[in-house]
């Protein structure tokens, strides 16, 4: 079995490109974009459409290493944009239920939680309805193109958001080579922690944060998103790079 990238604080653990809050038992994904390689192919860009099974054994395989280390998973939350294009696409629609049809043989289909992002224009896709954001034990999963009021409510100790698809770029020192690579952000935004995941699906490659962050990136202002911590995903392990500060290359801020 691949060993999987992992990295642990208190309350909440790295997998790969996902979050698992062992003591809810909550795993949460990011933004999946299915149906991305069909808007590739309409580019004239062929591409096999393996994408939907990588997702799917990734998520998996995930699921299995959480069970062998003795921990449990009850629920998934898909943090929203789980489809790509923004109007109806019939081929989006098929490879949603072949994702349902894998993940309800591990989670109830009542425990799979499935957030409305800015992608879902639509009230529900196969019968699975969304949500504008699920909170439990004191987590708050939102999208994360908006704000949402009950998540800042004086319960709520954890934010957990997808939209940004935060990656960082690191170049070597003399400029010749560059490589992208997915991360998570971890910071505190109006008393809140604040975890933001990356893109889930492997052909979304992410925003490089430490060179094109805006304002309008995210409804948490880029000077704040500044002190937020970047753990880059690696092969076989995540990556402390400390602050985003010290990451922004000086000929862009």
């Amino acid at each position: 079995m691949m060993k999987l990238s992992k990295t642990k604080t208190q309350n909440f653990e790295f997998l790969n490109k996902a979050i698992f809050f062992p003591e809810q038992e909550i795993l949460a994904i990011g933004d999946l974009h299915l149906g991305y390689e069909y808007m590739l192919r309409e580019a004239g860009i062929n591409l096999p459409f393996e994408q939907i099974k990588n997702t799917i054994n990734d998520i998996i395989k995930i699921i299995n290493s959480i069970r062998l280390s003795g921990k449990k998973v009850s629920k998934i939350v898909f943090l929203g944009d789980i489809k790509h294009y923004f109007a109806f696409h019939k081929g989006e629609r098929n490879l949603f239920l072949d994702l349902m049809q894998e993940i309800e043989k591990y989670i109830k289909r009542e425990n799979i939680i499935v957030i409305k992002g800015n992608h879902e224009k639509m009230e529900n896709l196969a019968d699975k309805h969304f949500v504008d954001f699920y909170i439990q034990d004191g987590l708050a999963f939102i999208h994360g193109d908006e704000p949402v009021k009950e998540a800042f409510s004086k319960e709520i100790k954890t934010i957990i958001m997808g939209h940004l698809h935060p990656a960082i770029t690191i170049t070597d020192n003399q400029k010749i080579k560059s490589e992208k690579y997915k991360c998570f952000l971890v910071g505190s935004y109006k008393n809140k922690q604040v975890i933001i995941l990356p893109s889930f699906l492997p052909l979304v490659e992410g925003t490089s944060i430490n060179e094109f962050l805006s304002d309008s990136s995210c409804f948490i202002p880029k000077d704040i998103l500044m002190s937020f911590r970047v753990y880059a995903i690696g092969e076989n392990k995540n990556y402390d790079f400390g602050k985003l500060k010290k990451l922004i290359r000086k000929r862009e801020y």
